[in-house]
């Protein structure tokens, strides 16, 4: 490679580094965790997000209080964790959606996303990631719609 192809790579930019660092960190203090039972792991998995929530930003943490809220109540079987730093939502241990705050990647918006593990299919094309400036009661409405059906 010639230096200028090497000084227009950039890599991971910081906000992706530090999701990574925070994954690993889950994944030891999940094996950590291991010898404790389900529902104490499932506690602490909650712990886990909800001050993971309090930390964030006033406009993020509003929203992200509020999508917790509507998801858990809207589909009890989902289980709060964290995944890369994000309050993320798991069936059977795998991740079906999370809430990314504006702040972790600067973006405009924070994004309710789903994995490929959340049954959103329609036809050919659908959505798997949703931008939230605000949740509104519209908004909770359609989240709670959404996790439904991504677990149904």
């Amino acid at each position: 490679m010639s230096s200028t192809e090497l000084s227009t790579h950039e890599g991971f930019t910081a906000e992706e580094r530090a999701a990574m660092k925070d994954h690993a960190r889950e994944l030891k203090t999940a094996a950590r965790r291991s010898r404790s039972s389900r529902a104490d792991k499932a506690a602490e998995a909650k712990r886990d997000v909800l001050a993971k929530i309090a930390e964030m930003r006033d406009s993020d943490r509003v929203m992200a209080e509020r999508v917790h809220a509507v998801i858990t109540a809207s589909a009890p079987a989902l289980a709060p964790k964290l995944w890369y730093g994000m309050p993320a939502y798991a069936l059977d241990g795998k991740i079906v959606c999370f809430f990314q705050s504006a702040e972790k990647f600067k973006a405009r918006y924070a994004t309710l996303g789903f994995s490929d593990q959340a049954k959103l299919d329609e036809g050919t094309m659908w959505a798997a990631g949703f931008a939230l400036t605000e949740v509104t009661a519209e908004a909770e409405a359609r989240i709670s719609a959404l996790v439904k059906q991504a677990v149904s």
